[in-house]
């Protein structure tokens, strides 16, 4: 059973940080690429981070840039997002996607995601 769980996430004040993980089972992550995608209600679902299957490439949203930083353990077959000075304008529930090989940018592109976990910033 192929299975992609975030987890990590939670309420935090503007100026804080999380480091959100996602855990894969059934399958391992050597050769996949990872990204982050991140969804408020009734607004598009808005790529926010991509880690490659092979270098460990790495690609940010302008939004987050120098913000946030994606990693990647392939011993853990888990990729991990750090998220330092958290802006309100960050909430939303953050789902990881997994496809084979390439990176993408396009949430329709991937094949398997996990549940997503809420992170809320907030005075």
């Amino acid at each position: 059973q192929v299975q992609l769980v975030e987890s990590g996430g939670g309420l935090v004040q503007p100026g804080g940080s999380l480091r959100l993980s996602c855990a894969a089972s059934g399958f391992t992550l050597d050769y996949y690429a990872i990204a982050w995608f991140r969804q408020v209600p009734g607004k598009e679902r808005e790529g926010v981070s991509v880690i490659g299957s092979s270098d460990g490439s790495t690609i940010y949203a302008d939004s987050v840039k120098g913000r946030f930083t994606i990693s990647r353990d392939n011993a853990k077959n888990t990729v991990y997002l750090q998220m330092n000075s958290l802006k309100p304008e960050d909430t939303a529930v953050y789902l990881c996607a997994a496809r084979p090989d390439g990176s993408s940018w396009f949430w329709e592109e991937y094949d398997y995601w996990g549940q997503g976990t809420q992170v809320t910033v907030s005075s």
